[in-house]
């Protein structure tokens, strides 16, 4: 329900008033942009490199783009974990707690999350690392392109710990409101990955010519670079919230702070690979052609992921300083307006796209068969991206709250709509443009699902009784 929540008690008028926050006492859209605008350029760099890395890989040839597809959603859940979902866990907490006024408790949460993150990042790479080759062969990986595959994840996945720890230290600067600096980070990273990725995957420089692994060395490099860089920062005087490990001791309160929403939040990107594995496996029974223009086509729409993330991630500290402030009704606001923005931003790409699908598949290859499989599929998928936008947006702003789980339901509702669907296609032999349809019939789903879940939610503190 759209609950009208009282606000909760302010602060002692008797004390002294404290400098205004703009987080809390500013107007919503202007804050909001000025807020999102140093991510969307972060992320927008973040964008460029993976373009980058795969017109690299283009070059090395169509097996090795196949090989992309099938590898590239374990990658990506990596990121959407490490930076989204357990992030997002990270920055709501600390958002939250200086919002309250209480900087001791930001600092430590900040420890606790620093232990979350190498915690699972080891978790998470051995296994990826230790069944990447069976994996990959139940997605229709065979022969050159099998090799191709379990060669680039073998790589990335020796290495992936950088990645979670330097996601892990964004969100907490994040959690901050200090977003130049984390875009700063995020645009530094990606610099090194490009440059890296070319060299090695090419062997430009005199470097020798590794190929997908050289793109996986990149990755993990520049991602370790920032690692170092921000833990540096965060442990010297110039820190907004300076870490200090000296009498640091593990508290439950402390990590269940972080993992009640981190954790559930987990469930949504697990989902979202659920997904795009399922339709991987789906376009491998079209044959390889159409496998490496699904690869193509889907990096799309993952590449859309950083512009709901720029400005959900800009609505967590809004949205959680809100609520630890006590106005439910201004956190609500925050969540619906940058959810409407983000939909209207990569609704306008999918609506280009979806018109002029040839401008994104040229970027990769000039093999006109792929390019025809391109086009069948954001010709017909671009039409549901407004809707994903939205509801991602949503999902984002909702960690804020430390209320999570209705935009998690919304992407079960887009897993179910894919389930049915691909059972319908399989059973009828339906074409490569009915899978098109029914990605996009999944993301208009997943957008509704998720507005209904987060429009029913209650925010804030849970009414007591007397």
């Amino acid at each position: 329900m759209n609950d009208a929540t009282p606000r909760t008690p302010g602060p002692d008028p008797s004390k002294p008033a404290s400098r205004a926050n703009p987080l809390v006492d500013g107007p919503i859209l202007p804050t909001l942009v000025g807020l999102a605008w140093p991510n969307m350029i972060a992320l927008s760099t973040q964008s460029i490199a993976v373009v980058a890395e795969t017109s690299f890989i283009g070059m090395i040839g169509t097996e090795a783009l196949a090989a992309m597809a099938l590898v590239f959603p374990t990658i990506a859940l990596t990121q959407m974990m490490s930076a989204g979902a357990m992030g997002g866990g990270v920055s709501s907490a600390i958002s939250r707690a200086l919002g309250a006024g209480n900087e001791v408790r930001a600092r430590t949460l900040a420890l606790h999350a620093l232990a979350i993150g190498v915690t699972v990042g080891i978790a998470m790479s051995l296994i990826f690392f230790s069944f990447r080759a069976p994996l990959f062969a139940l997605l229709g990986g065979k022969g050159t392109v099998l090799t191709l595959a379990v060669q680039y994840a073998g790589a990335f996945f020796s290495g992936a710990l950088a990645v979670w720890v330097f996601n892990t230290l964004v969100s907490v600067v994040r959690g901050t409101g200090n977003m130049r600096l984390s875009s700063a980070s995020v645009i530094t990273v990606a610099a090194i990955q490009i440059v890296l990725g070319a060299i090695l995957s090419l062997g430009l420089l005199g470097a020798p010519r590794l190929g997908l692994v050289g793109i996986a060395l990149g990755q993990v490099t520049a991602h370790a670079l920032g690692a170092i860089a921000l833990l540096w920062h965060l442990t010297s005087g110039g820190a907004r919230l300076r870490l200090g490990f000296a009498g640091a001791r593990p508290d439950p309160a402390m990590f269940f702070d972080i993992l009640k929403v981190g954790a559930v939040a987990c469930l949504s990107p697990i989902q979202s690979i659920l997904v795009v594995v399922i339709l991987a496996r789906l376009a491998a029974d079209y044959g390889t052609t159409a496998l490496a223009g699904f690869g193509i086509g889907i990096r799309l729409e993952l590449l859309l992921v950083p512009i709901a993330f720029a400005i959900g991630v800009a609505c967590v500290p809004m949205v959680g300083m809100a609520i630890g402030a006590g106005l439910i009704d201004r956190a609500r606001r925050v969540a619906w307006t940058g959810a409407t923005l983000a939909g209207a931003l990569i609704g306008s790409i999918g609506i280009l796209v979806a018109w002029q699908p040839w401008l994104w598949g040229r970027i990769f290859t000039a093999d006109a068969a792929v390019l025809g499989a391109v086009d069948t599929y954001l010709g017909i998928a671009g039409l549901g991206f407004p809707a994903y936008g939205f509801g991602l947006c949503l999902y984002f702003a909702s960690q804020g709250s430390g209320r999570i789980l209705g935009p998690v339901l919304g992407n079960t509702v887009r897993l179910a709509v894919v389930l049915a669907g691909g059972w319908l296609l399989v059973r009828h032999q339906g074409s490569f443009a009915a899978l098109a349809w029914l990605i996009a019939a999944a993301m208009l789903a997943y957008g509704c699902a998720t507005a209904f879940f987060v429009w029913m939610t209650r925010w804030g503190p849970r009414p007591t009784r007397t």
